[in-house]
């Protein structure tokens, strides 16, 4: 029998008895509702709290009506709510605003869909197998490893060939293998360095012309027409995958590349794309009416990305460098490879570039109104490179971007992971004199500051009466009356804040110049941080941020990331960190001291004691204490 009570009324559902064979409900000849059975009095007192349950509702729960609020009530109510409280939807900032600035805010890079429709268009009209075996041959060796693009010809030699078309057809072959493997990876580290420069320049400064030595595909041309997009654009939010060529700020771009099958790729890809104002050409060499004059040059960006290990010799390479020195352009990106070949060749042009300028300082009768260089970044400082050791470096500053691979990429390297860690080397040198180190504190206190600071004062007030917490009238006098105390471990100019954040980041920009940079990735312990940081100095120093330190510098220390700038100085002083040098050349002496500089401490390992060891060992405890025995009995009998 199955019973159910509805309104506190109690009917028999189901009440049957086998008549012939078949079930009969007795209800269907009576007529009349089924006699009360007899039950236990437990369960008579257990069916009618169960009624009493449904008659006041759920199981007990109240539900009241919602009321109406006005809109002037609902606003105090939000600006007196607790930092504590966790309110859905009521985001706040708790890193600070200056450890924000220094942080790297591109995240992930996805291909926009302009560029992976020309690429995917380009695939289709190509043969996918001997795509994927021109990929193999170029970048991967035959052990499987990653290969070097050093290795590729510039030209493709109709001698080896059987006629000009089918050398021709060969460096398209590997033109589109390129664009296929190597244009998203170098696409992602350009933008990456593209998007710091637009934060660390100030806000008025505009690109509108590119000279790209080793322009290849057009890596370096994509990545700055997305990464410089007219003001209108750039304040409009638009998502990196949606943004348009025609939307870009720049309009004119000059490529100077030998391999013709790449540039061949470079201008299939911008076909069918709508360019706007923009106006492109290629070239095998830099001329002399190329160069752009000194005071015209603030608007124009000298690139080379991925260029200077792909040539052979060092005088070549100081020739590129020198020709970028020359093109007039104010500010000079140089990108590589994050090898040890790379880096090196990163940090010779970088002290090219730099000489460069103190030499025009030096001569009263150089022209220009702007004379002499500084590092933008990574370097906090113009001095020599602590890791650089001409011939022996060990450690390299390098960094690491993220980019999501499309599926042409992962079809062409039969791989089905979906994303992909470029690293690179780089610095960005500018015209003039570096500006002047500032003694300003902005931006040090966030959301997790503030809080601090709030219990700090809360703690501190007399308590005169007890107020309920659902009195945001009492919270809100607390908060106006109570008297402003400084979070523990910051140093703060809270006084002389800048009112607008367009100030703020004018100030910090010009702050940053001083600040440390993350140049390995930040060892996160269980009470401290240890950041290995290139300091204002010239050297590798190693910062300590305890949590003793206060919870805003802890916090965004823990938050903080490889290739950040770090705007907190350390509770303690720093420790200074050794490039190790090594025994490759006569005379060099082996690693003594900085080999763990951006490494974790190596711990002694206990050796792992088998079970298979533990038998021998114990029989031969067994045969040496018989042997023992028996030459203990030889000795008594004797």
């Amino acid at each position: 029998m199955f019973l159910v009570r509805h309104s506190g009324l109690r009917a028999s559902l189901f009440c049957g008895r086998h008549v012939s064979g078949s079930l009969v409900c007795s209800r269907a000849f009576t007529g009349q509702p089924n006699p009360p059975l007899d039950l236990d009095s437990s369960l008579q007192a257990f069916l009618k709290d169960g009624d009493m349950s449904l008659v006041k509702g759920s199981m007990g729960k109240h539900f009241k009506e919602l009321e109406v609020v006005a809109v002037e009530e609902q606003s105090e109510a939000a600006e007196n709510l607790d930092v504590d409280d966790d309110v859905p939807g009521h985001t706040l900032e708790r890193k600070s605003p200056a450890a924000h600035y220094g942080s790297k805010q591109i995240g992930a890079v996805i291909l926009p869909n302009q560029l992976q429709n020309a690429i995917n268009a380009m695939i289709a009209e190509s043969n996918k197998v001997q795509l994927h075996s021109d990929a193999k041959r170029l970048f991967y060796d035959e052990e499987g490893e990653k290969g070097s693009v050093n290795e590729w010809e510039t030209h493709y030699d109709p001698k080896n060939y059987r006629s000009r078309k089918q050398a021709s057809r060969h460096s398209e072959r590997d033109g589109t293998a390129f664009a296929t493997i190597a244009l998203p990876a170098h696409y992602s580290a350009i933008l990456s360095v593209f998007d710091h420069i637009k934060r660390r320049l100030e806000a008025t400064w505009r690109v509108e012309r590119i000279i790209d030595w080793g322009a290849g595909t057009g890596s370096g041309l994509w990545a700055a027409l997305h990464a410089f997009q007219n003001p209108k654009v750039a304040q409009s939010g638009t998502y990196l995958q949606d943004k348009q060529v025609s939307d870009s700020s720049i309009v004119t771009y000059l490529g100077i590349d030998k391999r013709d099958g790449l540039v061949s790729i470079a201008k299939r890809l911008f076909k069918d794309i709508d360019l706007g104002t923009l106006s492109m050409s290629w070239q095998k060499v830099f001329k002399e009416d190329d160069q752009i004059h000194r005071s015209e040059g603030h608007d124009a960006v000298a690139l080379s990305a991925f260029m200077l290990t792909s040539l052979p010799t060092p005088q070549m390479r100081k020739a590129l460098v020198k020709e970028m020195w020359e093109s007039g352009a104010h500010v000079m990106v140089l990108i590589d490879h994050n090898t040890t070949a790379g880096f090196e060749a990163i940090a010779e042009a970088r002290e090219y570039l730099l000489n460069m300028g103190r030499k025009e300082l030096d001569d009263a009768k150089a022209e220009g109104c702007l004379r002499g260089s500084h590092v933008v970044a990574p370097c906090p400082h113009d001095g020599a490179c602590p890791l650089h050791h001409p011939g022996s470096s060990r450690l390299v500053c390098g960094f690491s971007q993220r980019i999501q691979r499309p599926s042409f990429v992962r079809k062409t390297k039969h791989s089905g992971v979906g994303h992909e860690d470029i690293e690179y080397s780089y610095v960005v040198i500018r015209r003039g004199i570096r500006p002047a180190p500032r003694t300003t504190n902005f931006g040090r206190v966030g959301e997790v500051g503030r809080r601090e600071s709030h219990k700090e004062a809360s703690s501190q007030m007399p308590i005169k009466e007890l107020k309920l917490h659902s009195e945001p009238e009492a919270l809100a006098d607390a908060a106006e009356t109570a008297s402003p105390v400084a979070s523990k471990g910051l140093i703060t100019d809270a006084d002389s804040e800048p009112a607008s954040q367009a100030e703020l980041d004018e100030a910090l920009r010009l702050e940053s110049y001083s600040w440390p940079r993350l140049v390995f990735p930040p060892l996160k312990k269980s009470g401290h941080i240890i950041l290995d940081s290139c300091t204002a100095e010239g050297k590798i120093m190693r910062l300590t941020i305890p949590k003793s330190q206060g919870k805003q510098p802890y916090y965004d220390a823990r938050k903080s990331s490889w290739g950040d700038m770090f705007p907190h100085p350390p509770k303690n002083p720093p420790q200074e960190r050794y490039q190790p040098t090594r025994a490759k050349r006569d005379g060099g002496t082996m690693p003594t001291r900085g080999s763990d500089i951006g490494k974790r401490g190596k711990r002694d390992k206990k050796e792992i004691v088998s079970y298979e060891t533990l038998s021998k060992n114990l029989k031969e405890g067994r045969k040496k204490s018989r042997r023992d025995r028996v030459i203990d009995l030889l000795d008594e009998r004797s």
